[in-house]
């Protein structure tokens, strides 16, 4: 197929782009450089240049709690506006096939674990990464009416936290374990105390973005037509303190480690039921933390100088 992939120089981007060429689709990747999705006239002639058969939207303005905190508005508007206008550019372009990439932070702060898709709309996101889950929920929600009122078949898939190589190291903007990778990495050379935010007893699943890339490939597979959200995880969780432990034993080095419990933990638990997408569309993730963790390191020490 020819494939149209948004956000294609990102994290999820680039490793999507090479899993799905691998295969044998025709992948054009796109990036904000190029192509400013939050101008609807600019998705509309991406859409008639490249002319694709499925579109799988990976862009995103993201980022962990801080930024979250910081850029509220940003992270709101910009999911909002390039989700909006990719979805009505797809419409226009009568595209066969668009795969919207959601988010767990969209579902309530206090949804019972593991997180089944009929808690989607029970309650309010967690405080700290709010705009950006409801933008993305948002956008979903309009794909419905679009298939209803258009045809636009749509799949909506709804990933855990995501690591793997190429991730984002940018303290700045980087999510759990690029951000405790380098840390502790640090730390190690210093000798000095490792501060993690929070109290270390949320717990999170984490998921290989290859076998978020195999879900992927299922979704551009699939012969129904379902807009309703797929979670898309390992079904296993782990909590914070529990992987500080893990990373700091795999890097090979004994560290001081101090929580600040006057920062903000997040959501108490995440894990998703993930039995939906499994039985639907096939899913099936096979890289165990350990195994993935193992490599994410490997490739951090391998790149880390340029990164």
């Amino acid at each position: 197929m020819r494939i149209l992939l948004t956000g294609g120089t990102g994290f999820v981007g680039t490793n999507l782009c090479k899993y799905l060429r691998d295969i044998g689709h025709s992948v054009t990747s796109v990036n904000s450089i190029l192509w400013d999705l939050r101008r609807q006239e600019t998705c509309e002639e991406m859409m008639d240049q490249i002319k694709p058969d499925a579109v799988v939207h990976a862009a995103g303005t993201v980022g962990g709690i801080g930024a979250n905190q910081l850029h509220p508005g940003k992270f709101m508007y910009e999911n909002l506006i390039m989700g909006a206008n990719v979805v009505h550019s797809c419409m226009l372009s009568k595209v066969n096939k668009l795969i919207m990439l959601g988010t767990v932070c969209s579902y309530p702060k206090y949804t019972p674990t593991p997180f089944e898709e009929g808690y989607f709309w029970e309650g309010y996101p967690e405080e700290t990464n709010a705009p950006y889950g409801i933008a993305k929920k948002t956008i979903g929600e309009m794909t419905k009416h679009y298939l209803t009122e258009y045809g636009l078949n749509t799949v909506n898939l709804i990933p855990v936290n995501m690591y793997g190589p190429h991730d984002n190291f940018n303290l700045q903007t980087s999510h759990v374990i690029p951000a405790l990778i380098k840390k502790i990495d640090a730390a190690s050379r210093d000798g000095k105390p490792l501060t993690v935010w929070g109290t270390g007893t949320p717990t999170r699943e984490f998921l290989h973005v290859r076998d978020f890339c195999s879900a992927v490939q299922k979704a551009i597979e699939f012969k129904g037509v379902d807009v309703d959200p797929f979670n898309i995880g390992t079904g296993k969780e782990i909590s914070i303190k529990e992987l500080v432990n893990t990373i700091t034993a795999e890097i090979g080095c004994e560290l001081e480690i101090r929580y600040d419990s006057s920062r903000p933990d997040g959501q108490p638990k995440r894990r998703l039921e993930i039995s939906r997408a499994q039985k639907q569309l096939g899913y099936d993730p096979v890289i165990s933390l350990s195994e993935g963790l193992k490599e994410t390191i490997a490739w951090y020490q391998a790149n880390k100088e340029t990164l």
